[in-house]
């Protein structure tokens, strides 16, 4: 069997679309499932929507994410240069020679010839006019400088077909397709051209992209058939959408996997889940380490239809990642947020850890969830209503003023301890624990959901405040029985 070569070929704008990323996944997935070879190519054609340092970005985002290219601008393996800017010369040279083999031709048309090819809404197709120009003709207006282009030369008639890896059997007809340009007036190749160009030399044999390039193969396999090159196995992929009707965007901060890490996403919950964006294993499993999704990626289970992003699924699966923390290194990627909110520095973070790692999706979420503890004062009494648990305010206040008998005497001020004295004490008040549990919960709180129970609540304030809280919390409740 051929070495199985793969390639992710990113341009420099700035950030990683989740849609590139995923791309980048799957390329990666199928070259290592099979032994073969994962390519970083920058393809930085079009200088115009150059971002100074964007390189750093995609190899930042590809190393959080666990892709490890094994070929690229920083790991030249013979195939380089791995950058198409500095690939100029070689792009000129093929198409020359894709002239020579009549699958290209040298175009002079100028802009505003081209402008009157277009119709009413402004959609216009290149009528093949200077593939009528004579060889010595072309010579002549090149030996006097003018400026020109490179079109590929498309058959005017036929059908041009290949199979797809995902969608099967593709056919276009050669007059839907226009000769467009392969290198443009700067002698900087388009991306259709530079893509085919270096893809053969690099030995790409199999080309995992988007299916935005589905229809437009046939142009890329007219180019092989030209030089007389073996065509790649395609496989390409359907769109991720943010609903029904439209993409993802970076302008609603859905798109960039930087922006979700900033949010508090773990990079392998991220990657996990966008790999599931279009494709079920068979396992029907969906936490997955990254060796799990090399051992099961398979192209049968990649979909023909466009994937929601449902952040709710990612939220979900980023909790179960983080269930698995340790705590030291929970603190290291909550520590931040700690110090962001309004609790910073006020209390032991490493509880704050032990109660949050079963309790938090995403780190950012993490001020929400105790900013309480500093907001403490008036409020509602009415939260200590609970039918359910058959609390009224009168056996809230009851079991309050319990809680401030005993509790000033405890010298072992911890939860285990506070657990098992309120459990013995509802015991002998003939009382269900939870009503004792959470009228002290709430009345130390002032909250209706908090990241843990009573006695956590009471070890993480301690006791001077435990007991400064609840004393209020009674003069509250009795001032408005």
């Amino acid at each position: 069997m051929e070495t199985v070569r793969t390639r992710f070929a990113p341009s420099p704008t700035g950030f990683m679309h989740i849609g590139n990323l995923r791309t980048c996944l799957y390329a990666y997935l199928w070259a290592k499932k099979h032994n073969g070879t994962f390519v970083l190519r920058i393809e930085d054609t079009d200088q115009e929507r150059y971002v100074e340092g964007a390189v750093d970005v995609i190899y930042s985002t590809l190393k959080k994410a666990g892709i490890e290219h094994d070929e690229g601008p920083d790991k030249d393996k013979g195939y380089g240069p791995y950058i198409q800017s500095e690939r100029k010369d070689i792009y000129l040279k093929y198409a020359k020679e894709l002239v020579e083999k009549g699958g290209a031709y040298y175009c002079f048309c100028t802009k505003e010839r081209l402008a009157t090819l277009k119709d009413e809404n402004g959609i216009g197709k290149y009528d093949k006019h200077c593939l009528s120009l004579s060889k010595e003709e072309v010579e002549r207006r090149l030996a006097a400088g003018e400026p020109y282009v490179i079109r590929q030369n498309i058959p005017e008639e036929g059908i041009s077909e290949y199979d797809d890896m995902v969608f099967g059997h593709i056919s276009v007809p050669n007059k839907d397709m226009e000769d467009e340009i392969l290198i443009k007036t700067d002698g900087m190749p388009t991306y259709n051209f530079a893509n085919v160009v270096d893809d053969h030399l690099m030995k790409i044999n199999y080309v995992i992209r988007g299916v935005e390039y589905l229809s437009s193969t046939p142009k890329y396999n007219l180019m092989y058939d030209a030089f007389g090159w073996e065509r790649p196995h395609y496989m390409h992929l359907s769109p991720i959408m943010k609903d029904a009707q439209r993409k993802l965007s970076k302008r609603y901060g859905d798109a960039n996997f930087e922006d979700f890490i900033a949010k508090g996403y773990l990079a392998e919950a991220i990657v996990n889940y966008i790999a599931l964006l279009g494709w079920a294993p068979k396992s029907n499993q969906e936490k997955m380490t990254m060796q799990e999704m090399l051992e099961q990626f398979d192209v049968d289970g990649i979909s023909h239809s466009p994937s929601i992003f449902d952040e709710a699924k990612m939220r979900w699966l980023n909790g179960e990642y983080i269930k698995e923390l340790s705590i030291d290194e929970f603190l290291k990627y909550a520590t931040p947020y700690f110090d962001a909110s309004k609790v910073a520095g006020k209390y032991d973070y490493r509880k704050l850890a032990e109660l949050l790692i079963p309790r938090t999706e995403i780190f950012s979420d993490i001020p929400e969830k105790i900013n309480f503890l500093e907001e403490f004062g008036e409020y509602d009494v009415e939260m200590f209503e609970n039918k359910k648990m058959k609390i009224t305010k009168e056996i809230a206040l009851m079991a309050l003023k319990k809680c401030e008998e005993i509790l000033p005497k405890v010298e072992n001020w911890t939860n285990d301890y506070l657990k098992e004295l309120l459990t013995n004490t509802a015991q002998e008040m003939q009382i269900k624990t939870g009503q004792i549990f959470l009228p002290l919960r709430l009345a130390i709180t002032a909250a209706a959901s908090t990241p843990g129970g009573a006695t956590e609540m009471a070890d993480l304030l301690g006791k001077e405040e435990t007991l400064r809280r609840l004393r209020f919390s009674i003069e509250l409740l009795e001032k408005n029985m």
